[in-house]
């Protein structure tokens, strides 16, 4: 989540990046090189779970959520893996990957993502009138930081606690199979290969 002090945010990447390369996610999935809107991509690539990092050709319109939900997903994962020396989630079309991976989703999983993000706008209004979008930065952080903690045994947090876990999850796993995420901020260079190798036998 954003913060007014950025040097909190090298610190939090540097986290998500071990939990990235700890998991081993890093050889599974090829670097996306493509330039068009997601909807046009075959169903196998929201099976992949990669997300895009090229500026579409055409204007992309999401196939599962709507302009609202799309836009606080957006809100959300900027907040969770924001722009520093390298560009953030945001960036690396991240909510692309989770409109794809959620338009063939099941039902119950489409649901708990739609109730998530219906949780969130509720506890946006019911603290500060206004939908989780139209709220400062200070006001965000401070409802994201309510749920981010996995032991707040609160009941009225509970909806909360478990989709900032979904919602976490998801923007890692989109941005760091991202090719932002893998070439810039990993340094990933697992798709080159050596033309010669000088004094080999």
């Amino acid at each position: 989540m954003k913060s007014n002090d950025e040097n909190t945010h090298p610190g939090r990447r540097e986290a998500l990046k071990t939990i990235v390369a700890g998991a081993g996610g890093l050889t599974a999935f090829p670097i996306l090189g493509q330039t068009q809107p997601p909807q046009t991509q075959l169903s196998s690539e929201a099976q992949s779970g990669r997300a895009d990092s090229k500026t579409p050709e055409a204007p992309w319109k999401p196939l599962f959520l709507d302009d609202h939900q799309n836009e606080t997903i957006v809100a959300l994962t900027d907040l969770i893996i924001p722009e520093t020396a390298t560009p953030g989630a945001k960036a690396a079309f991240v909510n692309w990957y989770i409109d794809l991976r959620y338009n063939e989703e099941s039902p119950a999983n489409q649901q708990q993502l739609i109730q998530g993000l219906a949780w969130l706008d509720g506890r946006s209004f019911s603290l500060h009138g206004n939908a989780f979008v139209r709220l400062t930065s200070a006001e965000q952080t401070a409802i994201l930081n309510a749920v981010a903690n996995p032991n707040n045994a609160n009941p009225e947090d509970r909806t909360g606690v478990e989709f900032f876990e979904l919602i976490k999850g998801l923007t890692i796993f989109g941005y760091y199979t991202s090719e932002i995420g893998l070439e810039q901020e990993l340094k990933y260079r697992g798709d080159t290969y050596n033309a010669s190798f000088p004094g080999a036998c």
